[in-house]
């Protein structure tokens, strides 16, 4: 959760977090569970601990990354992103995507994706089938960026999103909050690795009753 705000620019660099009790009660955690989480963040180098002062963000681009592309949050702020793989297939890439990659094949990844704990949207992402011969759902992390560059050596670099209205997708599960068809928030999004090349697509329709796309300039 933490890493999540700070790459989401709701907690900046040389901010000091809430007292420890305080962010326990927040969270439902025990104050010990709490301080070995934050002892971890400490030797990631995310947070600096001042023995009688408290705890401070120190912000890395390398670990916000994680989540520093992701845009959604809940209507009333922040939320940790969760997803669930629900089904993973490789095909020829249909004609009315936009051109990506080299390959004319891609893999076919939907998920269902929920902040803190409420489904918030469905997407559909596109990857190059020149990146990877098979993705396996059990294989994939919660952040798909943070697979593509541990497993399969690259990373999304920069991204271009258009977002307006859409149409909840057919095969969106039950557990979604809005009925197939039903008006929704909608992104497109065009992902470049970090050779400039295009290299991901995605579609993301969101539950605008409960998330929003959010981005802050920093």
């Amino acid at each position: 959760m933490l890493i999540r705000e700070i790459a989401a620019g709701r907690m900046l660099d040389g901010e000091k977090l809430p007292p420890e009790r305080e962010m326990a009660a927040e969270h439902g955690v025990a104050v010990g569970t709490l301080r070995k989480s934050l002892a971890e963040l400490a030797r990631q180098g995310l947070l600096q601990r001042i023995q009688g002062s408290g705890n401070y963000v120190r912000a890395k681009a390398e670990a916000a990354g994680v989540y520093a592309m992701f845009r959604l949050e809940l209507a009333e702020g922040g939320g940790l992103p969760t997803a669930i793989v629900l089904d993973v297939l490789r095909m020829r890439k249909p004609a009315e995507l936009p051109a990506f990659g080299a390959s004319t094949e891609a893999h076919r990844i939907r998920r269902l994706r929920s902040l803190g704990g409420r489904p918030a949207a469905v997407e559909e992402i596109w990857l190059d089938g020149g990146y990877a011969q098979q993705l396996h759902a059990a294989d994939l992390s919660e952040s798909l960026y943070l697979h593509y560059r541990r497993a399969l050596g690259f990373w999304i670099a920069r991204a271009e999103d258009r977002i307006g209205l859409g149409a909840v997708p057919g095969w969106a599960p039950p557990g979604f909050g809005l009925a197939a068809g039903s008006a929704c928030g909608f992104i497109e999004r065009l992902g470049y690795a970090q050779d400039g090349t295009a290299a991901e697509f995605s579609r993301t329709w969101f539950d605008h009753t409960v998330a929003r796309y959010v981005s802050r300039l920093k």
